[in-house]
């Protein structure tokens, strides 16, 4: 589904479609709109609790120190733009990009 105000590809969410990139809010047959104010400030996850299945690779993580993390691929931009590497530390759990 995409947004009827931006233009953007909807995402699914709690039984409602929401547009990420202006806030548009849909219900999941599509006929019950409203426009929402996006949130900057809030996170979006990208590594859940369910780190079994992920690959590990050395790498050494700012706030302990340890050297293993999971690790991720996200497409963050652009369809043109590199995707970002997302670390989660394997012993103390904090979360980084890859500089």
């Amino acid at each position: 589904m995409f947004c009827k105000k931006c233009k953007s590809m909807m995402t699914p969410s709690e039984g409602k479609w929401i547009c990420k990139k202006c806030g548009y809010l849909c219900d999941a047959t599509g006929k019950e709109c409203i426009v929402t104010k996006r949130n900057e400030d809030k996170e979006i996850l990208v590594i859940d609790e369910n780190t079994e299945t992920l690959p590990k690779t050395k790498a050494e993580c700012p706030k302990c120190g340890h050297n293993m993390a999971f690790w991720v691929l996200r497409q963050m931009r652009a369809a043109d733009e590199p995707e970002t590497r997302i670390y989660q530390c394997v012993k103390c759990k904090h979360k980084w990009r890859e500089n």
